[in-house]
Protein backbone atom coordinates (compact mmCIF):
# COMPACT_ATOMS: atom_id res chain seq x y z
CA UNK A 1 0.00 0.00 0.00
CA UNK A 2 1.53 3.35 -1.02
CA UNK A 3 1.77 6.04 1.69
CA UNK A 4 -1.00 8.58 2.09
CA UNK A 5 -0.24 11.40 -0.39
CA UNK A 6 0.61 14.87 1.00
CA UNK A 7 -2.13 17.42 0.50
CA UNK A 8 -1.71 20.97 -0.78
CA UNK A 9 -3.36 23.88 1.00
CA UNK A 10 -6.06 24.42 -1.62
CA UNK A 11 -6.97 20.72 -1.44
CA UNK A 12 -7.31 20.92 2.35
CA UNK A 13 -9.57 23.97 1.97
CA UNK A 14 -11.77 22.06 -0.50
CA UNK A 15 -11.91 19.08 1.88
CA UNK A 16 -12.99 21.42 4.71
CA UNK A 17 -15.73 22.74 2.42
CA UNK A 18 -16.85 19.14 1.80
CA UNK A 19 -16.92 18.63 5.57
CA UNK A 20 -19.05 21.76 5.96
CA UNK A 21 -21.55 20.42 3.43
CA UNK A 22 -21.49 16.92 4.96
CA UNK A 23 -22.07 18.26 8.46
CA UNK A 24 -25.00 20.32 7.19
CA UNK A 25 -26.36 17.30 5.33
CA UNK A 26 -26.11 15.09 8.41
CA UNK A 27 -28.00 17.65 10.49
CA UNK A 28 -30.78 17.97 7.92
CA UNK A 29 -31.23 14.52 6.42
CA UNK A 30 -28.22 12.24 6.99
CA UNK A 31 -25.87 10.81 4.38
CA UNK A 32 -22.83 13.03 4.92
CA UNK A 33 -20.47 10.18 4.05
CA UNK A 34 -21.73 10.42 0.46
CA UNK A 35 -19.99 13.81 0.37
CA UNK A 36 -16.84 13.12 2.39
CA UNK A 37 -15.95 9.79 0.78
CA UNK A 38 -15.85 11.03 -2.86
CA UNK A 39 -14.15 14.26 -1.74
CA UNK A 40 -11.30 12.25 -0.23
CA UNK A 41 -11.09 10.07 -3.34
CA UNK A 42 -10.76 13.20 -5.47
CA UNK A 43 -8.04 14.44 -3.11
CA UNK A 44 -5.96 11.39 -4.04
CA UNK A 45 -6.66 8.98 -1.18
CA UNK A 46 -7.31 5.35 -2.05
CA UNK A 47 -10.75 3.96 -1.08
CA UNK A 48 -9.47 2.24 2.07
CA UNK A 49 -7.75 5.39 3.36
CA UNK A 50 -10.74 7.54 2.37
CA UNK A 51 -13.17 5.33 4.27
CA UNK A 52 -11.07 5.29 7.46
CA UNK A 53 -10.29 9.00 7.33
CA UNK A 54 -13.95 9.91 6.75
CA UNK A 55 -15.08 7.79 9.72
CA UNK A 56 -12.60 9.44 12.09
CA UNK A 57 -13.21 12.96 10.80
CA UNK A 58 -16.99 12.99 11.10
CA UNK A 59 -17.15 11.31 14.51
CA UNK A 60 -17.01 14.50 16.66
CA UNK A 61 -19.95 16.18 14.92
CA UNK A 62 -21.88 12.89 15.01
CA UNK A 63 -21.22 12.53 18.75
CA UNK A 64 -22.44 16.07 19.36
CA UNK A 65 -25.74 15.36 17.60
CA UNK A 66 -26.19 12.07 19.44
CA UNK A 67 -25.55 13.54 22.88
CA UNK A 68 -27.88 16.46 22.17
CA UNK A 69 -30.80 14.04 21.74
CA UNK A 70 -29.90 11.62 24.53
CA UNK A 71 -33.03 12.41 26.60
CA UNK A 72 -35.22 10.75 23.95
CA UNK A 73 -33.22 7.51 23.94
CA UNK A 74 -35.21 4.47 25.08
CA UNK A 75 -35.05 0.69 25.39
CA UNK A 76 -35.71 -1.33 22.25
CA UNK A 77 -38.37 -4.01 22.53
CA UNK A 78 -36.95 -6.89 24.57
CA UNK A 79 -33.49 -5.30 24.89
CA UNK A 80 -32.38 -2.43 27.10
CA UNK A 81 -30.56 0.50 25.51
CA UNK A 82 -27.40 -0.52 27.37
CA UNK A 83 -27.51 -3.97 25.76
CA UNK A 84 -27.99 -2.43 22.32
CA UNK A 85 -25.11 -0.06 23.03
CA UNK A 86 -22.78 -2.95 23.91
CA UNK A 87 -23.79 -4.85 20.77
CA UNK A 88 -23.05 -1.75 18.69
CA UNK A 89 -19.60 -1.25 20.22
CA UNK A 90 -18.62 -4.89 19.71
CA UNK A 91 -19.96 -4.90 16.15
CA UNK A 92 -18.17 -1.63 15.37
CA UNK A 93 -14.86 -3.08 16.58
CA UNK A 94 -15.32 -6.28 14.57
CA UNK A 95 -16.22 -4.35 11.42
CA UNK A 96 -13.25 -2.03 11.80
CA UNK A 97 -10.85 -4.93 12.36
CA UNK A 98 -12.32 -6.69 9.34
CA UNK A 99 -11.69 -3.58 7.25
CA UNK A 100 -8.09 -3.28 8.45
CA UNK A 101 -7.29 -6.85 7.45
CA UNK A 102 -9.09 -6.57 4.10
CA UNK A 103 -6.59 -6.48 1.20
CA UNK A 104 -6.73 -3.00 -0.40
CA UNK A 105 -7.24 -4.44 -3.88
CA UNK A 106 -10.21 -6.50 -2.69
CA UNK A 107 -11.73 -3.49 -0.94
CA UNK A 108 -11.40 -1.39 -4.11
CA UNK A 109 -13.36 -4.05 -6.02
CA UNK A 110 -15.94 -4.21 -3.23
CA UNK A 111 -16.47 -0.44 -2.87
CA UNK A 112 -18.78 -0.01 -5.90
CA UNK A 113 -21.14 -2.62 -4.48
CA UNK A 114 -20.98 -1.07 -1.01
CA UNK A 115 -21.77 2.37 -2.44
CA UNK A 116 -24.63 0.91 -4.50
CA UNK A 117 -26.07 -0.77 -1.39
CA UNK A 118 -25.64 2.38 0.71
CA UNK A 119 -27.26 4.56 -1.94
CA UNK A 120 -30.20 2.18 -2.18
CA UNK A 121 -30.62 2.19 1.61
CA UNK A 122 -30.43 5.98 1.74
CA UNK A 123 -32.98 6.42 -1.04
CA UNK A 124 -35.34 3.90 0.56
CA UNK A 125 -35.01 5.40 4.03
CA UNK A 126 -35.13 9.02 2.91
CA UNK A 127 -38.31 8.78 0.90
CA UNK A 128 -40.31 6.03 2.59
CA UNK A 129 -43.24 7.04 4.76
CA UNK A 130 -42.08 7.26 8.35
CA UNK A 131 -44.32 5.57 10.96
CA UNK A 132 -45.77 7.88 13.61
CA UNK A 133 -46.26 5.17 16.19
CA UNK A 134 -44.79 1.83 17.15
CA UNK A 135 -45.53 -0.63 14.41
CA UNK A 136 -44.79 -4.10 15.69
CA UNK A 137 -42.22 -6.05 17.66
CA UNK A 138 -39.21 -8.21 16.96
CA UNK A 139 -38.04 -11.36 18.82
CA UNK A 140 -35.03 -10.84 21.08
CA UNK A 141 -32.74 -13.09 19.02
CA UNK A 142 -33.74 -11.37 15.78
CA UNK A 143 -33.08 -7.93 17.24
CA UNK A 144 -29.65 -9.01 18.52
CA UNK A 145 -28.66 -10.48 15.14
CA UNK A 146 -30.01 -7.49 13.22
CA UNK A 147 -28.18 -4.92 15.33
CA UNK A 148 -24.99 -7.01 15.31
CA UNK A 149 -25.05 -7.21 11.50
CA UNK A 150 -25.74 -3.48 11.14
CA UNK A 151 -22.95 -2.67 13.61
CA UNK A 152 -20.38 -4.82 11.81
CA UNK A 153 -21.36 -3.21 8.51
CA UNK A 154 -21.17 0.19 10.21
CA UNK A 155 -17.63 -0.43 11.41
CA UNK A 156 -16.62 -1.76 8.00
CA UNK A 157 -18.16 0.86 5.69
CA UNK A 158 -21.10 2.60 7.32
CA UNK A 159 -23.05 4.06 4.41
CA UNK A 160 -26.79 3.83 5.08
CA UNK A 161 -26.53 2.54 8.67
CA UNK A 162 -28.78 5.29 9.96
CA UNK A 163 -31.68 4.20 7.77
CA UNK A 164 -31.04 0.53 8.41
CA UNK A 165 -31.20 1.11 12.16
CA UNK A 166 -34.20 3.41 11.92
CA UNK A 167 -36.10 0.70 10.07
CA UNK A 168 -35.04 -1.99 12.56
CA UNK A 169 -35.86 0.12 15.63
CA UNK A 170 -39.34 1.05 14.41
CA UNK A 171 -40.06 -2.58 13.52
CA UNK A 172 -38.88 -3.51 17.03
CA UNK A 173 -41.54 -1.22 18.46
CA UNK A 174 -39.99 2.21 19.03
CA UNK A 175 -41.81 5.37 18.06
CA UNK A 176 -40.09 7.49 15.44
CA UNK A 177 -38.76 10.21 17.79
CA UNK A 178 -37.24 7.70 20.19
CA UNK A 179 -35.95 5.60 17.29
CA UNK A 180 -34.17 8.61 15.78
CA UNK A 181 -32.44 9.49 19.05
CA UNK A 182 -31.58 5.86 19.81
CA UNK A 183 -30.24 5.39 16.29
CA UNK A 184 -27.94 8.39 16.69
CA UNK A 185 -26.53 7.08 19.97
CA UNK A 186 -25.99 3.57 18.62
CA UNK A 187 -24.34 4.92 15.46
CA UNK A 188 -22.05 6.99 17.68
CA UNK A 189 -21.14 3.86 19.65
CA UNK A 190 -20.15 1.79 16.62
CA UNK A 191 -18.27 4.67 15.01
CA UNK A 192 -16.44 5.45 18.26
CA UNK A 193 -15.27 1.84 18.33
CA UNK A 194 -14.22 1.99 14.67
CA UNK A 195 -12.45 5.31 15.23
CA UNK A 196 -10.32 3.82 18.00
CA UNK A 197 -9.28 0.97 15.69
CA UNK A 198 -8.62 3.20 12.67
CA UNK A 199 -6.68 5.83 14.65
CA UNK A 200 -3.63 3.54 14.72
CA UNK A 201 -3.62 2.97 10.97
CA UNK A 202 -0.89 4.51 8.82
CA UNK A 203 -3.50 5.07 6.10
CA UNK A 204 -5.17 7.97 7.92
CA UNK A 205 -4.59 11.37 6.32
CA UNK A 206 -4.64 13.54 9.44
CA UNK A 207 -4.61 16.90 7.58
CA UNK A 208 -7.68 15.74 5.66
CA UNK A 209 -9.30 14.37 8.83
CA UNK A 210 -8.80 17.64 10.71
CA UNK A 211 -10.12 19.67 7.77
CA UNK A 212 -13.21 17.46 7.49
CA UNK A 213 -13.74 17.57 11.24
CA UNK A 214 -13.60 21.37 11.38
CA UNK A 215 -15.92 21.65 8.40
CA UNK A 216 -18.27 19.03 9.86
CA UNK A 217 -18.64 20.89 13.15
CA UNK A 218 -19.36 24.13 11.28
CA UNK A 219 -21.83 22.27 9.08
CA UNK A 220 -23.62 20.88 12.10
CA UNK A 221 -24.16 24.42 13.40
CA UNK A 222 -25.23 25.61 9.95
CA UNK A 223 -27.61 22.66 9.62
CA UNK A 224 -29.21 23.52 12.96
CA UNK A 225 -29.87 27.01 11.59
CA UNK A 226 -31.13 25.76 8.22
CA UNK A 227 -33.29 22.95 9.55
CA UNK A 228 -36.35 25.21 9.71
CA UNK A 229 -35.47 27.12 6.53
CA UNK A 230 -34.43 24.56 3.90
CA UNK A 231 -36.63 21.63 2.80
CA UNK A 232 -34.78 18.41 3.76
CA UNK A 233 -36.18 16.76 0.63
CA UNK A 234 -33.86 18.92 -1.49
CA UNK A 235 -30.85 17.69 0.47
CA UNK A 236 -32.02 14.09 0.21
CA UNK A 237 -32.42 14.32 -3.56
CA UNK A 238 -28.93 15.79 -3.87
CA UNK A 239 -27.39 13.01 -1.77
CA UNK A 240 -29.11 10.30 -3.81
CA UNK A 241 -27.83 11.98 -6.99
CA UNK A 242 -24.29 12.03 -5.56
CA UNK A 243 -24.61 8.38 -4.57
CA UNK A 244 -25.75 7.35 -8.05
CA UNK A 245 -22.94 9.32 -9.69
CA UNK A 246 -20.38 7.86 -7.27
CA UNK A 247 -21.66 4.32 -7.88
CA UNK A 248 -21.33 4.73 -11.66
CA UNK A 249 -17.89 6.28 -11.26
CA UNK A 250 -16.65 3.46 -8.99
CA UNK A 251 -17.88 0.79 -11.41
CA UNK A 252 -16.29 2.34 -14.53
CA UNK A 253 -13.03 3.71 -13.05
Amino acid sequence: MPPVPPLELHTIVLIAAAGLFAGTQNALAGGGSFITFPALLLAGLNPLAANMTSTIAMFPSQATSAIAGRKLVDDVGPLTFRQMFVISVIGGVLGAILLRITPPTFFERLVPWLVLFATSMFAWGAFRKQPLHAASSMPRWALVLTQAAISIYGGYFGGGIGFLMLAALTIAGQQIRAATATKNMLAMAMNAAATLVFAFSSLISWPAALALCAGGIGGGLLGAWLIHRLPPRIMRIFVVAVGIALTIYMFVR
